[in-house]
């Protein structure tokens, strides 16, 4: 019989059905993220109790979230991320077999009733929260035989809510030859199910046919989510194989994550501590381009010199060329001056987002101060003085240049005097 843990959770009076209306997302993560807190907190003390209270969490998050709008995919990342924290300590959890065999039904039963895949990452890995062969056996086989049908019926496509689960099972188990026929199974070869295959194609040994297995799905026209995944794949693969060179640059280069273009940078540096960052960087801009894009990273990450190279390029903003000339002002003064000047230019060019002819102002400033701290400002009065004559053009910002030269210029001589 099951031990029962029993601790009284706080997140669930927040989880109950239909808790959340059209607009609940944003309410919704925070719900989420203080359960995650919670059991965490369990943890320490009681870590089957923990799982316990991952289990809880799972079964209520369909009836809980059914009416959210979704579209903007923010609800997904969330429960995303909040199932990859809590999967370890389901898995890790010293439950016996009873225990475990009782949170595995309630899991199936929430994974068969989530009507938008939101815990496909409790699916993914059901084997490994099975931890027990039996188990694992004994999920394989239940709807073994309803994917087999489904999946070679290839006139009509039938989705197996359970299929990810039965693969997972068949993998843990051990039983490659049954996870091999089911995937040959199918219509479409997709990673999502073939990266089964391809693991067990790893723990049997055979490294270069399971890379094999993920390049040629890299190049299907099938692929239309999991690539970084298969990248990742490949990369360990190569990697593990001690050819750190080809996996960085056929799979780490383009498999480089994250939300701005430095999380992209620092998500590299990471996987390749061994590799020169500043070679790093200037790899994933030959690969990726928009140079102009790359400068907030070429300077927060200490560059300066890539930095005014991508200052330069047309995709540079002028208000980010700003705040970078304000912030290094004081201590980078050259670099700023310069920033200030290709934010001028920008700013001429009509590339700004929503500038106005007080940003001519601003960019002058720093420009001016800039070069006064390193005595430059016959060079800045120069410079701006090109910059108004190349200018034809009879617009507001042309206008405010001009106006603005003068002032200094009256002002320089005055001082002069």
């Amino acid at each position: 019989m099951a031990r029962n843990h029993k601790h009284k959770w706080a997140f669930k009076a927040g989880m109950r059905a239909g808790a959340f209306g059209w607009r609940g997302s944003a309410k919704a993560a925070a719900r989420l993220k203080a359960a995650v807190t919670e059991i965490k907190a369990v943890r320490r003390k009681d870590p089957i109790a923990a799982a316990e209270g991952c289990v809880a969490l799972t079964e209520r998050i369909w009836p809980a979230f059914e009416h959210i709008d979704t579209s903007s995919g923010s609800l997904g990342t969330a429960i995303y991320r909040t199932l990859e924290q809590l999967l370890p300590l389901l898995i890790d959890a010293p439950a016996d077999e009873p225990t475990r065999a009782d949170w595995l039904e309630r899991l199936r039963d929430a994974i068969v009733e989530d009507g938008v895949d939101y815990l496909s990452p409790l699916a993914d890995r059901f084997g490994e929260i099975a931890a027990f062969p039996a188990l694992m056996q004994h999920h394989a086989d239940r709807d073994l035989g309803i994917v087999r049908e489904a999946w070679a019926d290839h006139a009509v496509y039938s989705h197996v809510q359970t299929a990810t689960l039965t693969l997972s099972c068949l993998l843990e188990a051990g039983r490659y030859e049954d996870l091999f026929d089911l995937i040959l199974l199918q219509k479409t070869r997709i990673w999502h199910y073939d990266k089964y295959g391809a693991y067990a194609l790893v723990r049997q040994g055979l490294d270069d046919k399971a890379l094999m297995v993920a390049t040629v799905l890299l190049q299907s026209d099938n692929q239309v989510r999991g690539s970084r995944e298969m990248q990742h794949f490949c990369e360990e693969i190569l990697t593990r194989q001690g050819k750190t060179e080809e996996a960085y640059h056929r799979f780490g280069l383009p498999s480089a994550a994250g939300n701005t273009w430095l999380a992209m940078w620092r998500d590299l540096v990471k996987r390749y501590p061994d590799r020169d960052p500043r070679e790093v960087l200037k790899d994933l801009i030959a690969l990726h381009g928009r140079k102009g894009k790359w400068f907030a990273a070429a300077k927060t990450a200490g560059f300066l010199d890539i930095a005014l190279e991508c200052a330069a390029d047309m995709e540079a903003a002028p208000a980010t060329l700003m705040r970078a000339a304000r912030d290094f002002e004081q201590t980078e003064p050259t670099f700023a001056a310069q920033v200030a000047l290709y934010a001028i230019m920008q700013l001429l060019a009509d590339r700004g987002y929503d500038a106005s002819p007080l940003d001519i102002d601003e960019a002058v400033g720093y420009l001016i101060s800039s070069s006064d701290r390193i005595q430059q400002r016959p060079w800045a009065i120069a410079q701006l003085s090109k910059l108004a004559g190349d200018t034809q053009r009879d617009d507001l910002m042309a206008k405010r240049l001009g106006f603005k030269l003068a002032e200094i210029q009256a002002a320089s001589t005055n001082l002069r005097h």
